[in-house]
């Protein structure tokens, strides 16, 4: 009897660690902290870490809060199966599933970025603007791709006001990340005051 309960409770405290080791990512990781007078969110979608360098200068011209939208199921990293995974999606108007949602209520203005796939904006960018209740808010689509070709960005910008329901979408930016003097004019004649 004696020998079963420490059996027992070592299979208890073995599981207890393997939960504990299992599930080592803090509650709330990848969310950012966002300071309580933030007006300006940055959330962008990126696979190839392009459309991340342009949102991090936009987040440090802006002093805006840098957001990641990350897929709850990841995309493959095999560029070839990638595309073939956003083109099912795309042909099929999917809303992937985001891992880390964020509360968008106390921004005011929200920069939306993603590369262009298949001619438009991947379907998550779907996801994260209908999924949220954008009344009130002011939108700017940010993007840049391999070939930059402005029509496909047009049909992502469609796409994106399709989706953003009430929001006011204003004329987006379409810019590779090293163009820095693009982007400066770009958020000046919008009335961003540029750091």
């Amino acid at each position: 009897m004696k020998k079963a309960l420490v059996f027992l409770l070592s299979v208890v405290c073995l599981f207890g660690l393997t939960l504990t080791a299992c599930n080592n990512e803090p509650e709330g990781a990848g969310m950012p902290e966002i300071p309580e007078d933030a007006h300006v969110l940055i959330a962008y979608f990126t696979w190839s870490s392009n459309t991340e360098r342009l949102a991090e200068y936009l987040a440090d011209k802006t002093d805006g809060v840098l957001y990641e939208i990350e897929p709850a199921t990841p995309y493959p990293t095999d560029y070839t199966r990638c595309t073939e995974v956003a083109l099912e999606e795309r042909d099929s108007d999917a809303r992937p599933e985001i891992k880390n949602p964020i509360d968008v209520s106390q921004f005011d203005v929200i920069f939306i970025g993603y590369p262009i796939w298949w001619w438009t904006a991947p379907m998550i960018i779907g996801t994260f603007l209908e999924s949220n209740d954008l009344t009130g808010k002011d939108i700017y689509p940010f993007s840049q791709s391999a070939s930059m070709n402005t029509e496909q960005f047009e049909t992502s910008m469609d796409f994106v006001r399709g989706c953003a329901g009430t929001a006011t979408v204003h004329d987006g930016l379409f810019a590779r990340a090293t163009s820095t003097a693009t982007i400066d004019a770009y958020l000046e004649a919008n009335g961003f005051t540029v750091n």
